[in-house]
């Protein structure tokens, strides 16, 4: 009977299938969140598909499977990256979902980073992950070099460049000009207040964008910035031989794990003229992209959903990432004390006043007006482009024949 019972049970268990980026990042988060969700729901088995790269390779993996039919059930996108699913019919909406959930709100999602995942009214995806740029500083090499105080503008990061290869640094920075989806790009750009698109249009002929392209080489010319990969600057910097290095909050955990040892502490992002007047939401969110029939595979989908991005599930990616839980309830009471123990982790909290939009490129060209943005900034890291009026001339001409015809 025992054995009837056992069998009767493993075939009423509902099985979904799930795929998520960055497997350095995030293997660590799901390895913690799985048992305490097969406790919670021991009716519910979760298949993990190959991890994607990263967030390009994401939005493309999804966009060939729904061609072939073979959609994951959930899959985890980049922030920037709902908008295409949604508009192609591929994400499914929530909203049945959260029309059944008694006081979802309770649960403790931001208002702020629901609004993220939604479209036309509809919340299509839950915020698993968020994060915001921040500066990473080793302050033995710092006081070296006679600086004891964190820059505020990028001419103060100018400045201490200059002290530290006065000090014999020879490599005292990096600036993460290839993070995905232009990240670092649109941060200076709303920096200065000014969205990156607008009417679905980019953005990309106005004064600010010259800003950006000014200030970029500014960093990478008055810094003598070396072209690393964003991988080489983390391995770097963990080592003890990059001073200063500006990224997503992300790699913070993983920081504090493999480095080695000195005094590593994490500042807000530098302004253009101060603080900036806001920052992009990165990281990613949940979307329901099952086509099975079967409502109890899609609730099932909706329980993984619901759990990795709420309570318990969002605090483990708080405490395994540098990211932050786009969840009140996480940050709020079950993660209390835990910024005050993790300091270098709540610099992205106290900019969480500065989140604004990462901006999804318009049309079905979106992912190759992304490429040539990065060609744009690759070509002032490694000298090819000198004159920016010239650059973003070229550019704005790139980017409109990429552009939906009005």
């Amino acid at each position: 009977m025992c054995g009837a019972s056992t069998a009767a049970l493993a075939q009423d268990k509902v099985t979904i299938e799930f795929a998520y980026p960055y497997a350095a990042l995030f293997d660590v988060t799901y390895e913690a969140i799985l048992p305490k969700f097969y406790e919670a729901h021991p009716d519910i088995e979760v298949k993990f598909r190959a991890s994607y790269e990263q967030y390009e390779d994401a939005s493309n993996t999804v966009l060939r499977e729904a061609v072939s039919g073979n959609l994951p059930d959930v899959t985890m996108q980049g922030l920037n990256r709902q908008q295409i699913l949604v508009e192609k019919g591929i994400a499914n909406s929530l909203q049945p979902f959260i029309a059944d959930e008694a006081d979802f709100q309770q649960d403790g999602y931001h208002e702020a980073m629901l609004s993220l995942s939604t479209f036309d009214g509809d919340v299509y995806g839950l915020p698993f992950s968020v994060s915001l740029p921040v500066g990473y500083y080793n302050m033995d090499l710092l006081e070296v070099a006679g600086i004891d105080a964190l820059p505020t503008t990028w001419d103060d990061v100018v400045t201490a460049c200059e002290a530290l290869n006065a000090s014999g640094s020879g490599n005292p920075i990096y600036w993460d000009w290839a993070i995905t989806g232009n990240w670092f790009f649109q941060a200076l750009m709303w920096d200065q207040g000014k969205p990156t698109v607008e009417n679905a249009r980019i953005n990309m002929d106005s004064p600010e964008a010259l800003v950006v392209l000014e200030t970029v080489q500014k960093i990478v010319d008055g810094c003598e910035m070396k072209n690393l990969s964003s991988d080489e600057a983390v391995s770097t910097f963990a080592a003890g031989d990059l001073p200063m290095m500006f990224t997503s909050t992300s790699n913070v955990g993983r920081m504090m794990t493999i480095k080695s040892d000195f005094d590593f502490v994490t500042g807000n992002f530098p302004g253009i003229d101060g603080t900036p007047e806001g920052l992009p939401a990165g990281g990613n969110a949940a979307l329901m992209t099952s086509a099975s029939d079967d409502p109890r595979v899609r609730e099932a989908a909706w329980q993984w959903i619901k759990f990795i991005t709420s309570g318990e599930g969002a605090a483990e990616v708080a405490r395994t990432t540098g990211y932050m839980p786009p969840n009140k309830a996480a940050n709020d009471i079950i993660l209390a004390d835990f910024y005050d123990q993790n300091p270098q982790k709540k610099t992205a909290v106290d900019q969480l006043p500065l989140l604004s939009d990462w901006q999804a490129y318009p049309g079905d060209n979106g992912l190759a007006i992304t490429q040539v943005i990065y060609d744009g900034l690759e070509r002032i890291v490694i000298g090819d482009a000198t004159d920016m009026e010239e650059l973003q001339q070229e550019l704005v001409e790139e980017i409109d024949d990429l552009l939906p015809s009005s």
